[in-house]
């Protein structure tokens, strides 16, 4: 009788929020050994130089460390677990962000919207070695490759905006959704949280930039080229 068993690939997922995480979790583990999971920048170097996982599923926007979010994850543990594959997975989809994970080593980006299905196909397609994005990143990861990112300086370092930085890692997700023209509930949708932790959370935002609306709020954003 042919043996048809083979090995799964092991997979670590590292995103701040809890929910978004278990449901990801959820969906993968009939197809893979999942061998960590973590929500901060420190916890998720350490998880990963320890369990050595074959790919990685990394959010781009997670608290802690140098602020440097999951280009910082990478660059750190990277050294450490040198045949371990990152795949980012970010409700993020612009060319700074982009750009920073694929040059601190990515090998693949997909966006949050992802299919089930999609994710699973496209995690067996790092784990065998090939790079994996989002046809609509297409532009943004040539210009990474190439070493000149369309709207991003052309360094390492995390880049550091003295405004963007008032905010959270979170206000920083609902800010760039919003100024991309979603509604409250489609945010809501996407972040797995509240309609009213989004009011919430754009307040805060508006409050912290000294904005009136999400009128103003979208050209803040489009200035400094983060939607």
């Amino acid at each position: 009788m042919e043996d048809t068993t083979h090995t799964q690939a092991r997979i670590a997922v590292v995103d701040d929020h809890e929910m978004f995480r278990a449901g990801v979790i959820a969906t993968l583990q009939p197809y893979f050994d999942i061998v960590g999971q973590a929500a901060d920048v420190e916890s998720s170097i350490d998880m990963i130089v320890t369990t050595q996982p074959d790919v990685v599923l990394l959010d781009v926007h997670v608290p802690g460390g140098a602020g440097g979010g999951g280009a910082e994850i990478l660059a750190k543990s990277h050294p450490h677990a040198p045949r371990t594959a990152f795949l980012a997975l970010s409700v993020s989809d612009s060319a700074q962000d982009v750009g920073s994970v694929i040059r601190a080593g990515a090998r693949g980006y997909v966006t949050k919207t992802i299919t089930g299905h999609d994710l699973i196909h496209s995690i067996e397609q790092v784990s065998e070695g090939y790079a994996v994005f989002s046809p609509k990143l297409a532009g943004f990861v040539l210009s990474a490759f190439q070493g000149a990112p369309p709207d991003a300086p052309a360094t390492d370092e995390p880049v550091h905006d003295e405004e963007l930085d008032r905010l959270s890692a979170r206000e920083q997700e609902v800010m760039r959704l919003i100024a991309r023209g979603y509604t409250y509930k489609e945010v809501a949708s996407e972040l797995f949280i509240s309609i009213k932790t989004v009011e919430t959370h754009v307040s805060s935002v508006l409050r912290k930039l000294q904005l009136s609306n999400r009128n103003e709020l979208t050209l803040w954003a489009s200035d400094r080229h983060i939607v």
